[in-house]
């Protein structure tokens, strides 16, 4: 299969380093030969492709943030960003693996674990050969979860576990759930491990959007969590928002590769696709809705390539992660919508890939906060008035 050129229309590659831009072309070539050719038969048959987590960890795409003592590769946050971008080509649901994964479990464990859970997990996790997921979001708390009611007690030698989780990405496939509940009115962190009895992950079933993804549901009756589990440096609802901060990041990043190649479907369409004795990429209305198309995507490049940058040297505010993952996910589903007019019929196919990508993107919209919760959350900042009541 011939791999994908990407879509550039502003010289975005001259601001990669070298290194930055052998990542993404290694991504960009495991995606178009291992992906794309088995993508459309998993998301017909509801499947998540778990052949591919060895792979995408020999190339070093679970926790490449992290320190190379741990197994993990040690890049940068842009390259982070151009693992991810590339991985939304192929299909939301790889990159929302690999996202959870990396940022919500490997992160938290990084950041709030003790050595020896880094020791244990961290290797493990890099390696493909444990699988985590991360527990906040509940049945009645989404875009509010300091509503949480899954609630941890003391006991000897460590702690009960009540409650429930909903909408878990990897929850029926992980090893371990990075789970948050309140222990005495505080919000903590546990590691929950399959094993621990009391606790069960069913496979939530009839979704229409990331079929070729794990969602699960977590349930939590009266599971004993050895004290040596719970994250040590949590305290508080700020910690799981870290961790979504991350997620985010990775978010504003991935839905570009949608963008771009619902866009460069749309394009070499219209330029084969004749109707009244010329393709339709010769009528104005047509070319109206590629430049939109192509500038969105350039914007969101941009977007991405400074928030990477304020990550990596660490002075990243929260509500300008938000102000990318809100822009990039509206606009990629409003690409996939007018890259599907471009094709009409043909469009809804699975000969193409838009209807997929259009589908996917309903969900990644509204994970790690809604577009709304997004837009008050930059609200706040620019405003100082809070509006989220």
């Amino acid at each position: 299969m011939t791999t994908f050129k990407g879509v550039d229309y502003y010289n975005i590659e001259s601001l990669l380093s070298d290194e930055e831009i052998m990542i993404r072309n290694t991504v960009r070539e495991f995606v178009s030969n291992e992906i794309i050719p088995i993508i459309e038969k998993q998301f017909r048959e509801a499947s998540f492709p778990i052949h591919l987590v060895p792979k995408m960890a020999e190339l070093g795409l679970l926790g490449t943030t992290f320190p190379e003592k741990y197994g993990c590769a040690g890049m940068n946050y842009v390259s982070y960003g151009l693992v991810n971008q590339e991985l939304e080509r192929g299909d939301s649901g790889i990159r929302s693996f690999v996202s959870v994964q990396s940022s919500l479990v490997m992160y938290p464990i990084f950041t709030f674990g003790s050595e020896e859970q880094k020791d244990k997990w961290l290797p493990a996790l890099a390696n493909g050969k444990k699988i985590g997921c991360f527990g906040l979001t509940e049945p009645d708390y989404g875009s509010n979860p300091a509503g949480m009611i899954t609630k941890a007690e003391k006991v000897d030698g460590g702690f009960i576990l009540n409650g429930a989780k909903m909408w878990i990405t990897n929850g029926t496939i992980a090893d371990v759930a990075v789970v948050w509940a309140k222990l005495d009115g505080v919000v903590r962190g546990f590691l929950v491990e399959k094993e621990f009895k009391g606790f069960s992950a069913p496979e939530m079933k009839g979704k229409h959007s990331l079929r070729a993804s794990v969602t699960s549901e977590l349930i939590f009756e009266d599971v004993f969590i050895p004290e040596e589990n719970l994250l040590p440096k949590t305290e508080g609802l700020k910690n799981p928002l870290m961790c979504l901060n991350q997620a985010r990041y990775g978010i504003a990043w991935g839905v570009v590769g949608p963008m771009m190649t619902c866009y460069d479907t749309a394009l070499n369409y219209a330029k084969t696709r004749v109707q009244f004795s010329k393709p339709i990429a010769a009528y104005q209305l047509t070319q109206d809705k590629l430049v939109y198309m192509l500038t969105e995507i350039t914007k969101s490049q941009l977007l991405n390539l400074q928030v990477g940058r304020l990550m990596d040297n660490g002075s990243v505010k929260h509500y300008q992660i938000s102000m990318a993952k809100r822009n990039n996910c509206e606009k990629a589903l409003d690409i996939a919508r007018v890259s599907r007019e471009i094709l009409g019929a043909n469009g809804i196919t699975d000969e193409y890939p838009i209807m997929r990508h259009s589908a996917n993107l309903e969900s990644v919209k509204t994970y790690e906060g809604t577009h709304e919760m997004h837009t008050l959350i930059i609200g706040e900042n620019i405003t100082g008035y809070p509006a989220f009541d």
